[in-house]
């Protein structure tokens, strides 16, 4: 009795293991999109490289796609694209994080109107659901997180108002690039993972004619560093233990 006792429990102890340690295989496709009637010559076709997973049931599988999806992400409409705003020239994505339960991936768009533009978003899904993970999900003390991210904005400001100076002296007023610039609680919402941390996301959104002058936006904290403000319950609990 105390044997089958014990091999039920190391068998729990193994199950949940390899659940907990859960990742999917993601497979690039690749789809090419014929304009009808495109406006110019290089607006022809686009091309979108969908992320299709698998290892997990139908239904799951259909959440995680439908998370990290162009469509809900970017807000994509692929019929007026091919019809109407034929802006877009390729969608793909990069796989940052997958085990653990944890998909961190990063979707991109690149087109052009009248300049070329790229735009990114990392988005976090939690395999075990196939949501996409917000900030209440796995973090504390949101607003001192919200500070720790704003202090390390500002410094990349200042970085970067000094090298605008350096490099394009005939800036009078390199600072009033700035003047609109505020992390706040929404900004928590982009972020990506890895072994070593996580990074949020900021767009600065400038304007093309002044893009050159736009600082990263990428504040990485390690998960020393950001132990206060995870969640002991949450997806992330593992990388402070």
């Amino acid at each position: 009795m105390k044997i089958r006792s014990l091999f039920i429990v190391c068998f729990i102890f193994v199950f949940s293991s390899v659940a907990f340690a859960q990742s999917v295989i993601i497979t690039p496709k690749k789809v090419v999109y014929k304009r009808p009637k495109p406006f110019t010559e290089y607006k022809k076709s686009f091309t979108i490289t969908y992320p299709k997973v698998k290892g997990l049931s139908p239904a799951l599988t259909k959440k995680v796609e439908g998370s990290v999806s162009y469509e809900k992400v970017f807000n994509l409409n692929v019929k007026e694209e091919r019809d109407e705003i034929q802006w877009l020239e390729e969608a793909s994505y990069e796989v940052n994080y997958n085990k653990n339960g944890i998909l961190s991936i990063t979707l991109s768009l690149m087109g052009s109107g009248a300049y070329p533009s790229e735009y990114s978003k990392p988005v976090i899904v939690n395999l075990k659901t196939g949501e996409r993970v917000k900030p209440q999900d796995v973090f504390i003390k949101l607003g001192e997180l919200v500070a720790k991210c704003k202090n390390a904005q500002q410094a990349e400001v200042k970085k970067a108002i000094v090298e605008i100076k350096k490099e394009n002296p005939e800036e009078e007023n390199p600072a009033s690039l700035f003047q609109n610039i505020n992390f706040t609680l929404k900004d928590l919402n982009e972020f990506s993972v890895n072994d070593k941390g996580i990074t949020f996301w900021y767009d600065y959104g400038f304007p093309h004619v002044i893009k050159a002058f736009q600082p990263e936006g990428r504040y990485f904290f390690s998960w020393a560093e950001l132990k206060p403000f995870i969640k002991r319950d949450g997806l992330l609990a593992r990388f402070i233990r």
